[in-house]
């Protein structure tokens, strides 16, 4: 009768030992799986970061009523892999060399790590950058302001009543700047509240910013949710007429060959 007995105890005790071991395995299980879990989405995160799309975070208001401070905007780096610049794109461009000054690299490699976290998902921003809209392309003619207080782009005047912050002119300061190879004229929708390729007139470029500074192109307002959206090329700025040669460029290419003719003539 007690070899039974003594055969259910130890069962017992058998029992309850799995038990405990189960229940200390649990925290070791679900401590692996975070750290997998944390594993894959920076495998994930870093090569989306570098070559797809990252969180922006909007610090000021130079961009506004069409992006406020606090905003957050996904920015595509893979768009112009894929196309050039267009007028009217909101792009993300660093500022470092240019219009910034250089980041400091004095923190430690774990501050650095965490920094670089946080601005791949937009909570802060590493490095120096600027966000603005396109307005004037490489060769392109951009003057403030004619009769009617228009920018003109190529000699083509811009209504920009539709995306200009509320009550702001399109500019307080005259300018008048052909855009160089390889560079953009870029201006913040609050043009009052905007310090922009009009206030770098000292800079290479005279104001202008390389194409090769550009991160790329913000094309999504994801955070708060009433901001959320799209940002479309306002019509103003996809006109096909924009495009066509500012009207002293024909004259100008005209001339070599009136000399030509001109030569002939004479030899005739």
């Amino acid at each position: 009768m007690s070899g039974p007995g003594e055969s259910n105890t130890v069962a017992a005790e058998q029992g309850s030992g799995a038990a405990g071991i189960r229940t200390r395995s649990r925290p070791r299980r679900f401590l692996r799986n975070l750290l997998l879990l944390a594993l894959f989405a920076v495998l994930f995160t870093v090569p989306a970061k570098m070559f797809v799309a990252q969180a922006f975070l909007v610090p000021t208001a130079s961009m506004a009523d069409t992006l406020r401070p606090g905003d957050r905007v996904l920015v595509s780096k893979l768009v112009y892999r894929l196309t050039s610049v267009h007028r009217g794109d909101i792009v993300v461009f660093s500022g470092t060399g240019s219009w910034g000054p250089a980041p400091s690299r004095a923190a430690g490699p774990l501050a650095r790590w965490y920094r670089d976290a946080l601005a791949s998902v937009g909570l802060a921003a590493n490095g120096t950058y600027y966000i603005k809209r396109v307005i004037g392309l490489p060769g392109d003619h951009v003057a403030c302001c004619n009769s009617r207080g228009l920018i003109t782009v190529n000699g083509i005047p811009l209504h920009e009543r539709g995306y200009l912050y509320p009550g702001d002119l399109p500019s307080d300061q005259p300018f008048r700047v052909t855009v160089p190879p390889g560079r953009l004229w870029v201006m913040g929708d609050h043009r009052a509240d905007s310090a922009d390729s009009r206030d770098h007139p000292g800079d290479p470029g005279d104001g202008t910013i390389p194409e090769s500074a550009v991160v790329g192109r913000a094309f999504l307002v994801v955070w708060p949710p009433s901001q959320a959206g799209s940002l479309p090329i306002p019509a103003t700025l996809s006109r096909p007429s924009l495009s066509r040669p500012h009207p002293a460029a024909p004259r100008a290419a005209a001339m070599p060959g009136r000399v030509g003719i001109a030569a002939l003539r004479a030899r005739r």
